[in-house]
């Protein structure tokens, strides 16, 4: 099935596009921070395209770990660095002094809300702190935070009384913390520092994607869950509540959110803009569950009301997987990196069904979108390829 492009087919840059792009002037310049991140990683494979708008861009890829194995063919600069350490982010990013365009992609997750707000602050504003004085040519800062900003953080749920959906973007913030908050709050104080400087944020709702390293990937964690199942034997039981079950929601296909921003970035519609980024269809989970089982050739079990925790299942499960690693020889990777337990558990278990509305984005002149079981199967067959999962 083909994947749908907000640019696929155009044969001319149009009228709301910015200026240097259409004359032809000096390449964009991205910084990515969370580079092996979900929607880091689909980034890093877009931006570098001859066909890419306001391509192909030269990308610096920041994370804190080492280069991957299985990212290693991506045409970027790669650089490690610790962006929660002041002293290491001044010396990583001060030198990129021709960064045009900032995406933020990354966070860390913490015990607390406080804490969260505390450590994802500090990030962004120590590598705003590199950057802002010393990249002359910096135009345009993407910001990325979620669905969470309208149902707040997951400790929150049952707590407080949540926006009904669907979400829109000029919905006001719940009260209680949120790293989400304290992100925008420092992103409107660092754009007053620059003339020109723009910005968009960007919220999209479950992403469906490609990274063994991230700590939001679902599909990844229910895959690799499937592939245990037919391992063992196990019966393939869904680990989630009613809600998620049988309540239509939304996703956010990856590389769509990575168009959207780009286009934010090079689109004047885009702009100064806060976006919801979701696929533009609903799903629930009975009908993932068949699409899985099948692909995984897994016998559909029906739902069932004994709660099963992800994080109980696979608590002993990382010599399972190194022997299924091993026997299929794929990439090496850890079971507790590529499936993040404790955030399966709470996505299937929410206590509400979250969808996005889409037509703030529409009406702005954004138009891409995903048949989210295509968006599943797709993720599912690069993870394949990949040799992360037989």
């Amino acid at each position: 099935m083909p994947r749908y492009s907000w640019w696929t087919g155009r044969i001319h840059l149009d009228e709301n596009q910015d200026a240097e792009i259409r004359s032809g002037g000096r390449p964009k310049v991205a910084l990515v921070v969370g580079i092996t991140g979900i929607v880091g990683t689909s980034l890093a494979k877009i931006l570098p395209r001859s066909d890419a708008p306001g391509g192909p861009w030269k990308v610096y890829g920041v994370a804190r770990r080492p280069q991957p194995h299985w990212f290693a063919d991506a045409p970027i600069e790669y650089i490690q660095c610790d962006v929660l350490d002041e002293v290491d982010t001044q010396s990583k990013i001060t030198p990129l002094r021709d960064v045009t365009h900032l995406f933020w992609v990354v966070w860390v997750n913490r015990s607390t809300e406080e804490r969260n707000c505390h450590d994802n602050g500090k990030m962004f504003q120590n590598v705003l702190d590199a950057l802002l004085p010393n990249a002359p040519r910096l135009q345009h800062i993407v910001l990325q935070t979620g669905a969470k900003h309208y149902s707040g953080p997951f400790n929150s749920r049952g707590k407080i009384t949540i926006h009904e959906p669907p979400f829109k973007e000029d919905m006001p913030r719940l009260p209680v913390p949120n790293f989400y908050y304290t992100l925008e709050d420092i992103l409107f104080e660092s754009v007053k520092k620059k003339d020109g400087l723009t910005w968009s944020i960007h919220r999209p709702n479950a992403i469906f994607g490609f990274s063994p390293w991230s700590l939001m990937n679902i599909l990844g964690g229910l895959a690799v869950y499937a592939t245990i199942c037919k391992h063992e034997n196990l019966p393939f039981r869904f680990p989630g509540n009613r809600i998620t079950w049988e309540q239509f929601g939304d996703a956010s296909d990856a590389e769509l959110i990575a168009e959207q921003e780009i286009w934010a970035c090079i689109d004047q519609n885009g702009k100064n803009q806060i976006l919801n980024v979701s696929n533009g269809d609903v799903f629930n989970y009975k009908r993932v569950w068949t699409l899985l089982a099948g692909k995984f050739g897994l016998e559909v079990i029906p739902y069932d009301e004994h709660h099963l925790s992800m994080k109980e299942l696979m608590k002993d499960k990382g010599p399972v997987w190194d022997a299924i690693i091993e026997e299929h020889n794929l990439v090496p990777t850890k079971l507790e990196d590529i499936g993040n337990w404790w955030f399966v558990d709470l996505t299937l278990n929410k206590p509400f069904s979250s969808v996005l509305s889409m037509n703030k984005s529409k009406e702005l002149g954004f138009l891409s979108f995903r048949n989210t079981e295509a968006s599943i199967l797709h993720w599912i067959d690069k993870m394949q390829r990949k040799k992360v999962i037989p």
